[in-house]
């Protein structure tokens, strides 16, 4: 640029020696940069103090206008504001003068129409009483039919309201907040309270004209001189005119694009009424002239030039720089790669490899650049497919998601690659050849073969089990995974499954209640990430369409793809069903033969138990046919002995019931049923047998027990079945007759913090033995010669189906065993307030 170093061009003279110091420390291209610098800088300083003296000057001209135009809207505001407390007295007096019952409606409307005569911005006048009735009203020529109050009519609802009931709040004059838009636009309301004896008597409704009272109260030379208007409190404009604003975009400066103005509140009216004046378009003054301009223009020019020519300079710097930097970054990209590179010419010879593929295939970059097919790294196998390949390659005919390939190392191993070809273009976009990218996917497709042979396991499995297996997502008829079994049973559709769900009672979707919207979610606590550990649910259902009985088991799960699913396992259990009915059934004869082979054995207790009452009832009747015979007998006689027969065949019959009653065969009935009942009827059976042995018997029931929800007929049965046992293990003993006894206790306990009725009986028998002990509710084992082995099995399973369990356990008086307890205890259930008796009493037989 310069012939000589710009270091050699400082003049000579008084610069100081610490800049020429620095000045010289500078590099070249730095103090060339400096030099082209210092005149835009110079220009740019001439140009900003010339812009800065006319904005300045402009400054002070607005400034001026400013105070003009707030003096002569403070000045209107004034002449306003006292126009309005004129009338705004005038209205009072008229208030007081009612009040004080000096003006009637007839000279209201008299000095009404002077008032409106005498101010023309005033519209109308009315008397409004307490309770919103017109009164009086005086409206100007200018206001509308419709506009004008009738006498005698009461104040329309919502008109005035608010300012009439402020009025009468605050005892002072209100005035309205004119609304753009409104009927009542136009006008500004003053509502003066009428105050009779300190009660408010109603008010004088003045009403402005907006446009009149800015004709009429702004000084004339001020509206001339400016657009005057009034706004509301949102800045809508009542009245008046304005000046349109400009457009900032045709504007040169700035501060020329909106008016000069100023607006104040019309006092009293307050914010929702305000004065604006705007002052017309005048000259820019100085702004306008051509010096300004002209100044403007060179200083633009020259700056232009200056930056040009070094800008054109530093454009070239910057783009040797930048290939630079361009070349060194491609390189390095290049290198840092994973992702092989290969460039062939459009005749197929290779022209560049990164190194990357050079890595890949073993080989260096000298041994691959310049080679034609057949190139070094296909395998011989290949060749053939490879060479179909390139030419495909060659001739554009690429495959967009790119093609797998297997390549061949120097080590002669191979790899699976997968290639990705696209065009080259040069800078003029004619296509000089082919870049082809290669990538190593060994790894990927191993785990992809694993993860498909694993699928093929899975799916195996699942195709095999006997139980049916769908998944469905919830709030959704779509099927995500059916196994072969579902499909036989129900097809490839998911009803099967929608229907399972919904016969098993199994929600499978949270639906909101119609009348409360904010019930609580029914998956709510439900984890968001993994579900595998959530609660599953069963239940068995009948499917008519099957014939079958189904055992369902579901729970949640994430499926793949993020939504929560529903997975249902249906197991054929039909037979099973079966099995159970069927040992039910038989359980229920055993339990009926129980009772008929416990009766078998207490046959001649019975036997002899029912003697009795027959053998009174054949004496009394022999007695009565012989004392008849003889005529020695009286009616009372008669009577007295028919009773007495009477009630032997009652027993006798009683007797008999009771038996028929407890070997009768009939379907378990739970029905919720008094243990005292249960206790005596059992006592009642099982005391023949006690006393053909010779067996004292004792029991004790607890008082106010609640009732329990059993079966009283096999209740009875296992009492009974354990106090024959009892009595018979204390005759097996031979106990002499004063320890010959048996007791029956049932009280009230908490087991598991759960509420039940315990039975227990108490013998003085010898006990059982440990080997016993192990078997003793193993069917058909019996240490009786003649027992079936089948009474204390039958006990258990009566008790375990009344949720029950059964216990037993000797008892010693020393290392001398005293008797045995057998205990069984039956929950609570739907009884209330399970209170222990307080004294019962013991009965002895």
């Amino acid at each position: 640029m310069h012939d000589s170093p710009p270091s050699e061009l400082l003049p000579e003279g008084p610069i100081p020696n610490w800049w020429r110091h620095w000045w010289r420390r500078q590099t070249p291209t730095r103090q060339d940069r400096y030099a082209m610098l210092a005149p835009l800088a110079a220009v740019l300083l001439f140009l900003a103090a010339i812009v800065s003296a006319f904005w300045y000057l402009r400054l002070e001209e607005m400034d001026r206008e400013q105070e003009a135009v707030k003096r002569d809207v403070e000045y209107a505001q004034q002449r306003m504001r006292l126009r309005l407390l004129e009338r705004q007295e005038q209205l009072m007096r008229v208030a007081r003068d009612i009040s004080n019952k000096e003006v009637d409606s007839e000279e209201f409307v008299v000095r009404a129409e002077s008032m409106i005569a005498q101010y023309p911005e005033l519209l109308m006048l009315t008397w409004i009483d307490e309770r919103r009735r017109i009164k009086a009203a005086y409206a100007a020529p200018s206001i509308s039919n419709a506009q004008v109050r009738v006498p005698g009519e009461v104040l329309r609802p919502g008109e005035t309201e608010s300012m009439y009931g402020l009025a009468r709040d605050l005892q002072q004059p209100v005035y309205s907040q004119p609304v753009a838009g409104s009927e009542s636009a136009g006008l500004l309301q003053l509502h003066v309270p009428l105050v009779d004896q300190g009660k408010f008597g109603g008010v004088i409704l003045g009403e402005y004209s907006i446009d009149g009272l800015l004709r009429y109260g702004v000084p004339t030379e001020i509206a001339a001189k400016y657009a005057v208007s009034l706004l509301d409190g949102k800045g809508r404009m009542l009245a008046g005119v304005s000046v349109p604003p400009r457009n900032p975009a045709t504007q040169l400066l700035p501060w020329a694009a909106q008016p000069n103005e100023y607006e104040v509140p019309v006092s009293p009216v307050g914010n929702g009424l305000v004065v604006r004046a705007q002052a017309y378009r005048t000259g820019l003054g100085v702004i306008g002239s051509g010096l300004f301009w002209l100044v403007g223009a060179l200083s633009a020019m020259t700056g232009w030039m200056l930056i040009a020519n070094w800008r054109h300079t530093r454009r070239r710097m910057q783009a040797q720089q930048a290939l630079m930097a361009e070349t060194n970054f491609r390189r390095a990209m290049e290198n840092s790669m994973l992702t092989g590179m290969r460039a062939l010419d459009m005749h197929g010879r290779i022209t560049y490899v990164n190194a990357a593929f050079c890595q890949m295939t073993g080989w260096t970059e000298a041994e691959l650049v310049g080679r034609t097919p057949p190139f070094p790294y296909w395998p011989e196998e290949d060749r053939e497919l490879m060479s179909a390949r390139l030419e495909d390659e060659l001739q554009g005919r690429t495959v967009q998601g790119g093609f797998q390939v297997r390549v061949k190392r120097k080590d002669s191993s191979l790899f699976d690659a997968r290639l990705y070809v696209s065009p080259l273009v040069d800078a003029k976009g004619h296509q000089t050849g082919w870049m082809t990218s290669m990538t190593d996917i060994t790894e990927p497709t191993r785990i992809r073969e694993q993860l498909q042979a694993s699928h093929e396991r899975f799916t195996t499995v699942l195709e095999a089990l006997d139980a049916s297996v769908s998944v469905a997502p919830l709030g959704s008829e779509e099927l995500l995974f059916a196994n072969k079994l579902y499909r036989l049973w129900f097809g490839s559709q998911a009803m099967g499954h929608l229907n399972m769900v919904a016969q098993a009672g199994m929600t499978e979707q949270p639906r909101a209640s119609d009348e409360v919207n904010d019930e609580v979610d029914a998956f709510v606590g439900l984890p968001t990430g993994s579900l595998t550990t959530a609660v599953s649910e069963n239940a068995e259902i009948f499917v008519p369409e099957l014939g079958k009985w189904l055992e369902v088991r579901s729970r949640y799960l994430n499926w793949v793809d993020g939504r929560l699913a529903q997975m249902v396992i249906a197991t054929d259990i039909t037979s099973r069903r079966a099995a159970e009915e069927q040992a039910a059934a038989q359980a229920e004869r055993a339990q009926t033969s129980s009772r008929l082979i416990t009766m078998g054995e207490m046959a001649s207790s019975v036997a002899h138990e029912l003697n009795q009452p027959l053998t009174a009832i054949s004496n009394y009747c022999n007695g009565l046919v012989s004392r008849i015979k003889s005529k020695q007998i009286s009616d009372d006689d008669v009577l007295a002995a028919l009773d007495k027969t009477a009630r032997q065949a009652q027993r006798a019959g009683s007797i008999i019931q009771r038996i028929r009653s407890f070997v009768k065969r009939s379907e378990p009935n739970r029905t919720l049923s008094d243990v005292s009942v249960i206790v005596s009827e059992a006592i009642e059976l099982a005391e023949i047998e006690l006393r053909r042995r010779n067996v004292r018997m004792s029991h004790y029931v607890a008082a106010r027990l609640p009732e329990l929800m059993v079966d009283p007929i096999l209740i009875e049965q296992v009492l009974v079945n354990l106090l024959r046992n009892a009595a018979e293990s204390i005759e097996q003993a031979r106990r002499p007759p004063g320890r010959r006894s048996v007791e029956l206790r049932v009280i009230p306990k908490q087991i598991d913090e759960q509420p039940v009725v315990e039975f227990s009986v108490l013998d003085s028998g010898q006990g059982l033995a440990p080997e016993v002990m192990d078997r003793l509710y193993e069917a058909f084992f019996s240490t009786k010669p003649e027992g079936m082995g089948i009474g204390l099995n039958l006990c258990r399973t009566i008790v375990e189906s009344h949720h029950g369990r059964v216990h037993a356990e000797n008892i010693y008086n020393g290392s001398e065993v005293a008797g045995c307890r057998f205990s069984f205890w039956i929950p609570v259930s739907g009884a209330t307030n399970p209170i222990a008796g307080k004294d019962a009493g013991v009965t002895t037989v």
